[in-house]
């Protein structure tokens, strides 16, 4: 029962990006064949439960967490509303710190947040506010994260350039300037598009 509980929060810290077999096997001290029966133990489990909502699947060489298809309408009218609305604070400071230094990776967000970012992603890839904009060459190759066209036609935009213009401040970390401030500063800068959006409405009121 540990190594699930285990291999679970390793799949939902993983978010969108998932975690490899060789990952989780190293991560939980366990042979891949152990951590292979574990995984399908894991996915039968969610695939027989009518009271989960979500189910495991494997991309690849990785293994994530996804929302099951029968609950495909009602995410849909989850992400119909307002951004401003329907979006945490999280997701709209990691919506701020992609507009400003995209193109970017989860970990590169985690840094400038301090804190977790991949539900966050998750949320901005389902608004399609976000998109993947191929990988870094580094090790792991990790995903690098953009701003989509939706991005700009939400917010009323042709161009980035329109964009407010960063602080002339120095957007770096150090031990005078907490984490938080630097995460703070894009936020800020972002909130003024933010603060003007006015989405579209049709009669009914909907987006």
């Amino acid at each position: 029962m540990k190594h699930l509980a285990e291999i679970e929060s390793l799949l939902y810290v993983a978010g969108d990006e998932g975690v490899t077999l060789t990952q989780i096997a190293q991560l939980v001290l366990l042979d891949e064949a152990a951590v292979r029966q574990l995984l399908e133990k894991l996915g039968q489990r969610y695939q027989t439960d009518d009271h989960s909502g979500i189910c495991l699947i494997q991309a690849a060489d990785c293994y994530k967490l996804v929302t099951k298809k029968e609950m495909a309408p009602l995410i849909k009218r989850y992400f119909a509303g307002p951004v401003s609305t329907s979006i945490s604070q999280a997701a709209l400071e990691v919506l701020a710190i992609v507009v400003y230094r995209q193109p970017l990776t989860r970990i590169e967000i985690d840094e400038v947040r301090g804190v977790q970012s991949s539900g966050a992603i998750q949320t901005l890839l389902a608004r399609q506010l976000v998109l993947e904009k191929g990988r870094k060459d580094a090790p792991g190759r990790p995903i690098l994260y953009g701003t989509s066209d939706y991005f700009l036609d939400y917010f009323g935009l042709t161009t980035l350039k329109e964009l407010p213009e960063l602080e002339q401040l120095e957007l770096t970390v150090d031990e005078n300037q907490p984490v938080a401030d630097t995460a703070d500063l894009y936020f800020r800068q972002f909130e003024q598009t933010l603060n003007e959006v006015s989405p579209q409405t049709d009669d009914k009121g909907e987006q």
